[in-house]
């Protein structure tokens, strides 16, 4: 009799061991999930306005290429996105030690790029820009013959704008590597200089502002949407073609992540997605 009893206990024990695991069992679930959302790590730019600006009292970062990041994440199946900043000296570096999972950030598709990352199709085609002092009375790419120009270290501005000039005679010299383009004279990381032309590095573009401003340079080369950060009543952008540049989303060679991304850009291109953010952020 006495074992009877001790059974039903055991047996009423496990019974309401069991209806509250079954009670708590959706919550366990639930923090489990929370624990393992994927997040997408999204390098992007903080100071180019209307692509990747950082508020720096909120926090947060806005612009059309973190509305891209945003909106991919979110058809990639990930809960969550990361922004990192990044800049044209270590992008690449943050994406090669896999610091990110992706680059978001104004960076043009190269062939020297194409070497070592995977690219998705072009979310936005921009040119590279040649801005001036309207008091320097530069009018025509020919004035700077044998001037300073200023461009971003880490960027491909130089070696496409010298390609460009020695083309039509500006920089003397043959083609050099597929990396130089023309071959220079000297390259640091303070300037690369050519046979007709210096270009001054500096690692932020408002600094290149400054210099200017001041005179340190002659002329500033950057794409053209950061170009309308910077240009004011008193600077004018020369009338001189140089090369087209197209942002694509970049990703580790060969990662499962690149097909997966190139597949939801060009769905993003397909069904409007992207021509209404530009829109937005026009």
């Amino acid at each position: 009799m006495i074992l009877i009893k001790g059974k039903r206990k055991m047996r009423k024990k496990l019974y309401f061991v069991l209806a509250i695991f079954l009670i708590l069992a959706p919550f366990l679930t639930g923090c489990n999930n929370a624990n393992h959302v994927k997040t997408l790590r999204v390098g992007v730019r903080d100071n180019i306005v209307n692509f990747g600006y950082l508020n720096e009292i909120s926090g947060k970062y806005y612009g059309l290429e973190v509305d891209i990041a945003t909106e991919l994440a979110n058809r990639l199946g990930y809960g969550n996105v990361e922004f990192t900043t990044v800049t044209p000296d270590n992008r690449k570096q943050m994406l090669l030690d896999g610091n990110v999972d992706c680059l978001i950030a104004c960076y043009s598709i190269s062939d020297t790029r194409i070497e070592n990352f995977d690219f998705s199709p072009a979310y936005y085609t921009d040119n590279i820009c040649i801005m001036v002092e309207n008091s320097s009375m530069i009018e025509k790419i020919e004035d700077l013959q044998n001037k300073k120009i200023g461009v971003m270290s880490g960027s491909n501005t130089a070696p496409i704008l010298a390609i460009k000039l020695q083309e039509i005679g500006m920089i003397q010299g043959e083609l050099g590597s597929k990396v130089t383009g023309v071959e220079a004279l000297s390259d640091t990381d303070e300037a690369t200089v050519f046979n007709g032309m210096y270009f001054k590095k500096e690692n932020n573009y408002n600094a290149l502002s400054d210099d200017l401003e001041v005179g340190t340079v002659d002329a500033v080369a950057m794409d053209g949407a950061i170009t309308k950060t910077y240009k004011n009543d008193e600077r004018n952008i020369l009338d001189f073609n140089v090369s087209e540049q197209q942002y694509g989303v970049a990703t580790q060679k060969g990662s499962e992540l690149s097909a997966q991304v190139s597949e939801k850009i060009q769905e993003m291109l397909d069904d409007g997605t992207i021509e209404v953010l530009k829109d937005k952020w026009d």
